[in-house]
């Protein structure tokens, strides 16, 4: 059995209590402010990272952990009611993703998220994996804070398919891999359709003991 974990089964256990979705919810029907509602999730993570067993920092740097570092809430960087438009691109809709461990993942493409942020046309590559269906999908990305604000390799998104079959991309849910904090996690890599024309000031950044990685 290979020693590496597969980082999107982690992380999928890791939020199966507190899911972006469940933010959502939660700013919806109680009409908690929304960006107290993101701060509370972050306190929730912090405390996880802090004190879980199934937490991706290696035992050892538990508990002097601090806390993630994120870009400040910003709600511009919320999209709802986004349609998953079939897959039009150049590359075949089956493929195998690299993970950062070397390996290859198959994986579908399963459509396009498309947004604009500040005017500017941007379009992301929605993914399901093996067993997987469109009724939650994981959407890595590239940015131009890739590589010297947040990792290199790109953040994650995971989300879930709304109850009328619309998709919202919160980029104040972006978080890093967990192969950030330790190499035993097999981590998928982001390719290279995800790359964003713009800054994405939102969600997860670099802690200053981490530097940035390619």
């Amino acid at each position: 059995m290979s020693h590496a974990r597969d980082e999107h089964q982690h992380h999928e256990h890791q939020h199966h209590e507190h899911s972006e979705n469940d933010e959502h919810r939660h700013h919806e029907h109680e009409h908690v402010d929304y960006g107290d509602a993101v701060r509370s999730f972050r306190a929730d993570k912090d405390a996880f990272f802090r004190t879980n067993t199934h937490s991706p920092l290696p035992a050892a740097e538990r508990e002097g952990f601090e806390g993630l570092q994120y870009f400040p809430v910003n709600e511009g960087l919320r999209f709802e009611g986004l349609t998953l438009a079939p897959y039009s691109g150049s590359e075949p809709t089956s493929f195998e993703i690299p993970t950062s461990d070397g390996r290859l993942r198959p994986a579908e493409r399963a459509g396009s998220l498309r947004f604009k942020v500040e005017g500017t046309a941007c379009s992301l590559t929605a993914y399901t994996f093996e067993g997987g269906s469109v009724e939650s999908v994981f959407v890595p990305f590239l940015d131009a804070t890739s590589g010297v604000e947040s990792y290199g390799a790109g953040r994650y998104l995971d989300i879930k398919r709304e109850d009328d079959g619309t998709y919202v991309i919160d980029f104040n849910l972006a978080y890093h891999p967990s192969c950030v904090y330790d190499t035993r996690f097999s981590c998928p890599l982001t390719p290279a359709e995800n790359r964003l024309p713009v800054r994405i000031e939102a969600g997860e950044r670099l802690t200053p003991h981490l530097p940035p990685r390619p």
